[in-house]
């Protein structure tokens, strides 16, 4: 289970903020985020090794697109595409909205079950496919704090929503400009859970099964007109907490 949190401010200087832990077996090998396809040169995004997809990442139209599974569906199966292949298909696409729209119309059983979020600095979604053949449910999000797991939307049956959606809440926003993260890097590397979660359950994971939170990210998008200004994505290639954020754009 990975997260996403994101806060959505239209007529910001900074409208989307964007913070992600990705939990994963350790031994599955990666690359961290740069231009790994020839054909989608515009693509920045992180690389699974094993399926060439990624799970989180960014185009220079500057849309953002990551891609989480939903409970009891850890991992491929034989017979099921990527669900790495999601966000660049996504990336495809200059707006969000137009992003969002194309891949409503995805063919649901050639994937398990998988929550995608695809936003831009107009607008930001949620794609929920639910599994069982059920078509894809695109939802626009509204202004204000979203949090993702393998769960639905801010699902309080989350023990790690339960735990964290209200520390963010209360946490000062980040300053993008300024540099300043603390509020944010502070919770993405906390390993506290309740104890009926188990450490499942923490922000940052860490268990004896090989199962953990392998890398952490911090994105920015600027207000639309703001000359010169750029995406900003920090990449933590490891735990967070444990090594530095770097970075990436």
């Amino acid at each position: 289970m990975c997260t996403v949190v994101i806060l959505f401010r239209p007529g910001h200087a900074w409208p989307l903020l964007l913070a992600a832990n990705r939990d994963e077996m350790r031994d599955r090998p990666w690359d961290a985020p740069a231009r790994h396809w020839p054909d989608r040169a515009n693509v920045v995004a992180g690389r699974d090794r094993l399926a060439d997809g990624t799970w989180l990442g960014l185009n220079d139209e500057g849309v953002v697109a990551g891609v989480l599974n939903r409970r009891h569906s850890l991992g491929p199966e034989a017979g099921f595409r990527s669900r790495g292949e999601l966000p660049l298909e996504a990336l495809d696409h200059a707006e969000a909205g137009v992003a969002a729209d194309a891949l409503s119309y995805l063919e649901t059983a050639s994937y398990r079950p998988f929550n995608l979020v695809v936003a831009d600095n107009r607008d930001a979604f949620w794609l929920r496919s639910a599994g069982e053949g059920r078509a894809v449910e695109a939802e626009p999000l509204a202004p204000g704090l979203s949090m993702f797991t393998a769960y639905d939307l801010n699902d309080p049956a989350s023990p790690r929503m339960r735990m964290y959606l209200p520390r963010f809440a209360e946490a000062e926003p980040p300053d993008p400009g300024a540099g300043i993260w603390d509020s944010w890097t502070g919770i993405l590397a906390s390993r506290l859970y309740d104890a009926e979660a188990g450490p499942g359950g923490a922000m940052n994971v860490h268990t004896d099964t090989g199962f953990g939170t392998v890398s952490s990210s911090l994105l920015a998008l600027p207000a639309a007109g703001r000359a010169g200004v750029r995406p900003i994505w920090l990449f933590a290639a490891g735990s967070p907490g444990e090594v530095p954020f770097d970075p990436v754009v």
